[in-house]
C-alpha cells in the first residue's frame, strides 16, 4: 500500500544543446558550471566550479571534507581517465577504540555489529582522511584551463550568501535534526534553537538562509593557496584540531600525507559497445562483473531481460560481499552527489563525491565550517575480514562514475545513493549501449537489486515484465518518490557529432541539465 497518487505523472526533459551541458543535482550548481564552460572552459575546470558549489548548496551530501573518484575523457588524446580520491583510516586509529557491543546491528549504512556508541558512524571518531579537493586539485592541474582560484571563489560567494532553505532543504536538515543536535557546531549551523530546522512562517517569497561564513572562509584560504591548503596549510591545522578536539584520530600528519591518484580506467566490452569505469575500491569492478553475467544470460522470452538484469546483479553483488568485503544495507541513505559533465568540444567528466551517510558524521568542524565526513563505518569493526577496521587504510566506496561509447555515441553517467548506484549506472549504462538515448534511459522505470534476495521494482514496469521477474525472483514494487530514493539519483550527458544531451533523475527536485546558451540568454 502506497499513501502516493498513482495517476501523476512526473517527467523532465534531457536538455539538447550544440554547446556544453552541466547535469548535477542542483539547478543553480549546474548553471555555474554552464558559465564556466560558456566563459571558455574546459569540461574539468566546469568539475572544479561545480564540485565545491555543490558542496556549499547540498552540504549534507557532500563537500570539501569527503571522498569519491571521477572519469575523464579526453577528446583531443580519445582516451579515457579515472581519478581516485577515496578516503582513508586516520594512520593514528586503533581497532580496540571500537569495541563490539555484543549484540545488535549498526544502526545506518551497514549492518556490521554495533559498536560501542556508534562510534564508527557518528561523531569525531568517525572522521576519515577527506580526498576531495585534493583529487579535483591533481585533475585541474592535469587539464584545467582556468585559474584555480577563479573556479572556487564562487562556491565562496555562494557560502557568503548562505543557503537557502526551502521544502527540501528543510526535509533533509529535518531526516537527521536529533543527530546534528548532538553536536554543538552542527546544531549551530544547520538547526533553529538548536532542536528545529530552520523552516518556520514559509510562503511563496520566504527567503530563510543558513549562514555559512565560516565555511566561505576556508573556500576563500583554498582559493588563494590552491588545492593543498586542505592537506598542509592552515586549514588543514585548524580541520585536524578541530577534530582532535572532539575526540577522533584524524591529525595534520593524516592531511599531509595524503595524495589523490590519476589511474588507468577499467576498461571492458559490454553488449552495444565498450565501457570505462574506476577500478580498484569502487564499484567499478562489480560493474564489469555484472556486465559480464548479463551478456552470458538467456533472452528466451517476455521479461526475459530484466530477469537476466536481476540475476547479473544480483551474482555481481554476491561476489563483491564475499570478496570485497562492503556489506551496507540498501534500505539507508547515502550521503553522495553525482554530476557530469560535457564541453562543446567533446571533454567529459563524470564525478562522483560523498560525506558517506546524509551529513557524514553529523559533525561540524567550527574553525573551517565543514561538515565532516563518517568514512571510519565504510569498514567492518569486526576484526579478520577483507574489509575490517585498520589505520591508514582505504576504504571501499560504492562510487560508480563511467564513460560509455556505442557506435558514433559516448556519453558519461554515475549516481548518488549508496548500493542503489550500481543498478542504476547498470541500466542506464545498458539502455545507451542498445541503441537509446538519454532521454528515454533517465524515464524508463528501474529495479534495484543491491544485495540480498529482494529485487526492488518500479510500480510502473509492465505486469507482464513484473511477472517474468517474479519467477525467479522476490518482488516488491515501489513508487519513484523523492524521499526517500527507492532507486538511485543519477544524472549523465551524452554526445552525438557535435550535438550534446544532458539529464538528471525525473524526480529530483533540485537536478537539471544547463546548457551553455541557457545561461547566456539569462546574463
Amino acid at each position: 500500500m502506497t499513501n502516493f497518487s498513482r495517476s501523476q505523472i512526473v517527467s523532465k526533459p534531457a536538455r539538447m544543446s550544440q554547446t556544453g551541458i552541466v547535469a548535477a543535482q542542483h539547478r543553480r550548481v549546474a548553471e555555474l558550471g554552464a558559465e564556466i564552460l560558456a566563459a571558455g572552459g574546459d569540461a574539468l575546470d566546469a568539475a572544479t566550479a561545480v564540485s565545491f558549489g555543490m558542496g556549499v548548496l547540498e552540504p549534507w551530501m557532500s563537500g570539501p571534507a569527503g571522498g569519491g573518484a571521477m572519469m575523464v575523457w579526453r577528446a583531443d588524446e580519445a582516451k579515457p581517465y579515472a581519478v581516485y580520491y577515496g578516503m582513508r583510516a586516520p594512520a593514528g586509529l586503533d581497532p580496540a577504540a571500537f569495541p563490539l557491543a555484543g549484540e545488535g546491528r549498526a544502526s545506518d549504512l551497514f549492518p556490521w555489529k554495533r559498536v560501542v556508541g556508534d562510534r564508527n558512524i557518528e561523531g569525531a571518531t568517525a572522521v576519515a582522511v577527506p580526498g576531495v579537493v585534493d583529487g579535483i586539485g591533481i585533475a585541474h592541474a592535469r587539464w584545467g584551463r582556468m585559474p584555480w582560484h577563479d573556479l572556487v571563489q564562487p562556491a565562496a560567494a555562494m557560502a557568503r550568501e548562505g543557503l537557502k532553505i526551502d521544502w527540501y532543504a528543510g526535509l533533509m536538515i529535518a531526516s537527521a535534526a536529533r543527530s546534528l543536535a548532538r553536536d554543538p557546531d552542527a546544531a549551530a549551523l544547520f538547526l533553529e534553537d538548536g532542536v528545529w530546522p530552520p523552516v518556520g512562517g514559509w510562503t511563496a517569497l520566504t527567503d530563510i538562509r543558513l549562514a555559512m561564513g565560516r565555511m566561505a572562509d576556508t573556500l576563500d584560504a583554498i582559493a588563494r593557496n590552491g588545492p593543498r591548503e586542505m592537506h598542509e596549510g592552515d586549514v588543514a591545522r585548524e580541520l585536524a584540531r578541530d577534530v582532535a578536539d572532539k575526540g577522533g584520530s584524524l591529525a595534520y600528519a593524516d592531511l599531509a600525507a595524503y595524495r589523490a591518484e590519476i589511474q588507468t580506467p577499467l576498461s571492458f566490452a559490454a553488449p552495444g559497445g565498450r565501457l570505462h569505469a574506476t577500478p580498484e575500491l569502487t564499484a567499478g569492478p562489480t560493474l564489469a562483473d555484472a556486465f559480464a553475467r548479463y551478456a552470458a544470460g538467456s533472452f528466451a522470452g517476455p521479461g526475459d531481460e530484466l530477469a537476466a538484469t536481476a540475476d547479473a546483479l544480483s551474482g555481481a553483488y554476491a561476489d563483491r560481499l564475499a570478496r570485497m568485503g562492503d556489506h551496507d544495507s540498501r534500505a539507508a541513505p547515502g550521503s553522495t552527489t553525482h554530476f557530469s559533465i560535457v564541453d562543446r568540444h567533446g571533454n567529459m567528466v563524470a564525478m562522483t563525491q560523498t560525506l558517506l551517510s546524509v551529513f557524514g558524521s553529523r559533525v561540524v568542524s567550527p574553525s573551517t565550517g565543514l561538515l565532516l565526513n563518517n568514512g571510519i563505518m565504510w569498514f567492518d569493526p569486526e576484526q579478520g575480514g577483507p574489509n575490517a577496521l585498520a589505520g591508514g587504510k582505504r576504504c571501499l566506496m560504492n562510487v560508480c562514475p563511467i564513460l560509455g561509447e556505442s557506435g558514433d555515441t559516448r556519453f558519461a553517467l554515475g549516481a548518488s545513493g549508496g548500493r542503489k548506484i550500481l543498478p542504476a549506472v547498470f541500466q542506464l549504462a545498458r539502455h545507451m549501449l542498445t541503441g537509446g538515448d538519454l532521454d528515454a534511459a533517465f524515464h524508463a522505470p528501474r529495479i534495484d537489486v543491491s544485495g540480498g534476495d529482494m529485487v526492488i521494482a518500479d510500480e510502473a514496469i509492465p505486469d507482464a515484465d513484473l511477472a517474468a521477474l517474479r519467477r525467479t525472483h522476490r518482488v516488491e514494487t515501489v513508487p519513484r518518490t523523492v524521499f526517500p530514493y527507492a532507486f538511485a539519483c543519477p544524472t549523465g550527458v551524452a554526445r552525438q557529432g557535435a550535438t550534446n544531451w544532458g539529464a538528471t533523475e525525473i524526480v529530483s527536485p533540485w537536478g537539471d541539465a544547463v546548457a551553455e546558451e541557457d545561461v547566456a540568454a539569462t546574463a
